[in-house]
């Protein structure tokens, strides 16, 4: 299992972020969606946690067999998906992700955002993460690939005209006011013998740039959700779920060489004898609409982040 802290540092305040977070997460999904692969929205629901209070369960299918490498093609149904459960009790989240034929892979991200420029190294209260696993990670310089680079999400470029922030200068996160950090503990395994090491590097490589691309396009869409109330961007967020939903339902249901998986999982006798000789049982998949609460925040047991 390899475990890795990012801090991403943003010219907003934790309060701000609240608003933007959601807007940010809705409009971005949207985005992704199309072609039969995206994200589809399974239900988005209050939720109680005993330790953290009222919250948000969201639970999600992510299809992306296009966005596969090649060795991880070979072993994966020809329709694919991820399971995403996020609980977010804001200013702390959790995300699990899992794959029911693959019950030894698993993603566990904990976040918890803090007014300040990423400088502490306790933040989730239990023991301090080790130096040579954080990762700062910088929304302004760090490269992100080609393909997601917008000149309008370039915050060097940026301007708030509501906020009256921006653009971002090199050294920025020194003595930019406001500021707050995400901290993000992320966990992954995939304990299948040969492919575990290259698994959680591609795993964190991409868990990377989508932390970094989520970001920038947090900041630079802050004249769109600033103002709003949480109100306002929960009705945002069902109306973009609409749409999200029927985007990816209406190219699959179009697309005969590639019918939407059921619950009952099917998968060819490649696929079954492939994923044998690593070692892994299949199992069906649960049902969703059973609610079950994340694990302990000391005890990280995986099961999106």
């Amino acid at each position: 299992m390899l475990m890795k802290e990012y801090r991403i540092c943003m010219p907003l305040t934790v309060e701000e972020y609240k608003i933007g977070q959601l807007y940010m997460i809705s409009k971005h999904s949207n985005e992704q969606s199309g072609g039969g692969e995206g994200v589809e929205v399974v239900r988005n629901q209050p939720d109680t946690h005993p330790q953290h209070g009222l919250g948000q369960l969201t639970e999600k299918r992510i299809y992306l067999n296009s966005k596969l490498p090649s060795w991880v093609s070979v072993f994966v149904p020809r329709v694919f998906y991820v399971t995403e459960k996020a609980w977010n009790f804001y200013p702390y989240t959790i995300t699990e992700y899992s794959v029911s034929f693959l019950p030894k892979f698993s993603i566990r991200i904990e976040t918890r955002f803090e007014n300040n420029n990423g400088d502490n190294n306790n933040v989730f209260g239990d023991r301090p993460t080790p130096a040579e696993s954080v990762s700062h990670l910088d929304i302004l310089i760090d490269p992100i690939p080609d393909k997601h680079y917008k000149e309008t999400e370039d915050l060097s470029r940026w301007v708030s005209e509501k906020m009256g922030r921006g653009p971002l200068v090199e050294g920025w996160r020194k003595d930019s006011t406001p500021i707050m950090c995400s901290y993000k503990r992320v966990q992954c395994s995939f304990e299948v013998y040969g492919f575990q090491g290259k698994t959680e590097d591609f795993i964190h490589k991409n868990i990377q740039d989508i932390l970094l691309v989520g970001h920038r396009q947090a900041v630079a869409w802050t004249d769109e959700w600033h103002g709003m109330s949480l109100e306002d961007v929960r009705e945002y967020e069902r109306q973009i779920q609409e749409q999200t939903n029927s985007k990816l339902k209406s190219t699959q249901n179009n697309n005969t060489a590639a019918p939407r998986p059921a619950y009952s999982r099917s998968m060819s006798v490649t696929d079954e004898r492939s994923l044998k000789k690593m070692g892994v049982k299949t199992m069906a998949m649960s049902d969703p609409s059973t609610s079950t609460l994340p694990h302990s925040t000391v005890r990280l047991n995986s099961t999106p982040e």
